[in-house]
């Protein structure tokens, strides 16, 4: 099981967390996190303990506990939520070819086999073929 813990002093250690929390059971990891850049503590963690029921007793044992001088907040970790921007490659059309379009979802994509009326742009037209870029010139 996942606890979170919060409101951790920035003196705390990953080796801290781990001896206040082995009093209640296994622990497997202890990670703290920290600023990418300035490498500080952000003032929270996760204990990851394989047994729920020595996880359970160690979040209601250790919530409101002193630890270096500051109170902190201990509960059961929730899953790491997505991103507002994220797709699921699922329902994306990235390197799946469209009704009608070409692979990677270039082209018309949503009319008939070239385009067609629906198409972005109306019917694809080949090379030489008037309104194409390559219109009018010669083919080699």
């Amino acid at each position: 099981m996942n606890i979170y813990v919060g409101n951790l002093p920035s003196e705390a250690t990953e080796d801290d967390l781990r001896q206040a929390f082995e009093a209640f059971g296994q622990v497997e990891t202890v990670t703290i996190i920290r600023d990418r850049d300035t490498s500080q503590s952000r003032g929270f963690g996760f204990v990851g303990m394989p047994s729920e029921t020595e996880a359970k007793t160690a979040i209601t044992e250790m919530n409101g506990k002193d630890l270096k001088g500051k109170t902190i907040n201990v509960e059961e970790g929730r899953p790491k939520a997505r991103p507002s921007n994220f797709r699921s490659r699922r329902g994306s059309s990235r390197g799946r070819p469209r009704e009608g379009g070409r692979p990677g979802g270039f082209g018309g994509g949503r009319g008939g086999p070239r385009g067609g009326p629906r198409g972005r742009g109306g019917p694809r037209r080949g090379p030489g073929e008037r309104g194409s870029r390559d219109a009018g010139r010669p083919r080699y």
